[in-house]
């Protein structure tokens, strides 16, 4: 009798320790070799930016939480920019060229904007299919933050911040 209960008992232990060991030393995984051409026709290379953190974000114009970011991610431009932080904003190979075009004079966006017409990029970044997915790159060109869906705000500006300092 007692072997059957410490056998699942040490089967949850033994799970859980996984979990920590995964969470706490996972490892990073370098952002992907890729250039995105931007709506004005200028060519980023994502390996030059390598030395700034970057923040890249896949977005759609019909996509309703993609357009409650953008104040969001202005705010953190105009903030951090000055300080290396770069921003790309990759529209959906599904979003017609015209109306990315009219959204970002519309919001008046600062940060580049790129199209992604053959969906190369979101191949590139792991499949993204769900907008918004917004990827943080550290200044050593590792993905330190992958999220699907809203970001938190917050969380982000603080994760900023700490690379920026140090």
């Amino acid at each position: 009798m007692k072997t059957k209960i410490l056998l699942p008992i040490l089967l949850i232990i033994g799970l859980i320790f996984s979990v920590i060991g995964f969470v706490k030393y996972k490892t990073l995984i370098p952002a992907p070799d890729v250039t995105f051409t931007t709506i004005t026709g200028k060519k980023i290379e994502l390996l030059n930016l390598i030395g700034n953190p970057v923040i890249v974000t896949f977005w759609a114009t019909d996509c309703a939480s993609c357009i409650k970011e953008v104040p969001h991610l202005i705010e953190l431009y105009k903030q951090f920019h000055s300080q290396g932080l770069e921003i790309i904003a990759v529209a959906m190979y599904y979003d017609p060229p015209n109306h990315v075009v009219e959204m970002t004079k519309a919001k008046q966006i600062p940060y580049h904007v790129a199209l992604d017409l053959r969906a190369k990029h979101a191949s590139a970044f792991g499949q993204v299919e769900l907008t918004p997915t917004t990827f943080l790159i550290s200044a050593t060109g590792d993905i330190i933050l992958q999220k699907t869906g809203e970001f938190n705000f917050a969380n982000i500006k603080q994760q900023l911040e700490n690379l920026l300092q140090g």
